[in-house]
């Protein structure tokens, strides 16, 4: 009588044992896949036009005025001050100073020496050059592959006007 009671316990022993292996199982196995599921890859960005730029225009945008002639660009002289528009100057960034065009005005600047383009704002005023049209940050100099030159002739087309400063 002893030996079966004694072998009914044992029996239940590992019954419980193996649930409770089982269930340590199922928890491992959830927590696994929770942490798995946290380390998989999610889309970080929208998938855009491959030629719409961070301002939402594409090569195909309506352009509202068109300039051609020459670009230069600065850099550290005026890297950390302050622009025109109020905001602080990024010398690698991509932005533009226009002696005319209002603060906030989005243009595409086209090297006509290699055909590259890049879409930037105007945040700064240049001072009136007859001999330029844009000054440029070094940033958009090096998008368009004009820092060996320091000078070259560009297009400049307006795509949206800007409601900054005149």
């Amino acid at each position: 009588m002893q030996r079966a009671t004694w072998e009914r316990k044992i029996r239940s022993l590992f019954i419980n044992m193996k649930i409770l292996l089982l269930n340590k199982k199922i928890f491992f196995l959830i927590i696994l896949i929770s942490f798995l599921e946290s380390c998989s890859s999610s889309p970080r960005f929208l998938i855009k036009d491959k030629n719409e730029n961070e301002f939402g225009f594409t090569t195909n945008n309506d352009v509202l005025e068109t300039q051609i002639g020459i670009a230069s660009y600065y850099a550290d002289q005026f890297n950390g001050k302050v622009t025109y528009s109020g905001e602080i100057y990024n010398m690698f960034g991509l932005s533009a100073a226009h002696p005319f065009y209002q603060m906030g005005t989005i243009i595409r600047v086209t090297n006509l020496s290699n055909g590259k383009s890049v879409v930037i704002p105007i945040n700064d005023r240049m001072p009136y050059r007859s001999d330029r049209i844009i000054d440029l940050s070094l940033g958009t100099a090096q998008k368009l592959d004009m820092i060996n030159v320091g000078i070259t002739e560009v297009k400049v087309e307006v795509l949206k006007w800007g409601n900054g400063k005149k």
